[in-house]
């Protein structure tokens, strides 16, 4: 079932539930919990993913088998986002003007992919997105621009400078992850205790 978010700021990504229309091209890149995403929408619109290039990571989701059965033009899966990325950059290069993108799973990912796809070139209208799974996110730290992912607490400390960062529900769609700030930049040493991010 798709995560529901509490209401955010503008910026903040919105998700909603795949719904690609019937016969149409698709790009579907999922992560984790993401591929259940896939088979529910298989199940929902029978034969919607048989023109579809699918790009799946598992992690620990046994997914992968049932999605590698479904009837689509290719399926393929990769260890991390990293080792997806020259598959998943080839296939948007191949992507024709009425391609769709449907991307499934972490906000990780979801915001990766979506400003990769961005900047080769795919509408933002093209692109349907459903968050399932965990809710850890990829933040920017500000100051030293580093990216730390898959950051569960707020504040949490940036894995490249150091400074304790609050977690910001400010979205950079060019880069496709959060911002963090630094936390006790007035009151140095002054701060609050880690919380779990929540939806």
């Amino acid at each position: 079932m798709a995560t529901a978010f509490t209401p955010s700021i503008a910026t903040r990504p919105t998700y909603g539930t795949l719904q690609p229309p019937c016969g149409a091209p698709l790009l579907c890149v999922a992560d984790g919990a993401g591929g259940a995403a896939l088979l529910a929408l298989s199940e929902h619109i029978p034969g919607c993913l048989e023109q579809a290039h699918i790009l799946f990571i598992p992690q620990d989701s046994p997914d992968g088998p049932k999605l590698a059965a479904l009837p689509c033009r290719s399926y393929g899966e990769a260890p991390d986002l990293a080792a997806a990325l020259p598959r998943l950059d080839r296939l948007l290069a191949q992507a024709s003007v009425a391609t769709r993108l449907c991307l499934a799973g972490s906000e990780g990912l979801i915001g990766r992919v979506s400003a990769r796809a961005l900047g080769a070139g795919i509408a933002a209208e093209m692109i349907q997105t459903e968050h399932r799974g965990h809710i850890a996110r990829a933040v920017q730290c500000v100051h030293c621009k580093g990216v730390t992912e898959d950051v569960l607490t707020d504040p949490f400390i940036c894995a490249h400078c150091g400074l304790a960062l609050f977690v910001r529900d400010h979205f950079s769609r060019r880069l496709g992850v959060f911002q963090g700030v630094c936390v006790d930049a007035e009151t140095p040493g002054q701060r609050p205790d880690p919380q779990e991010i929540r939806p």
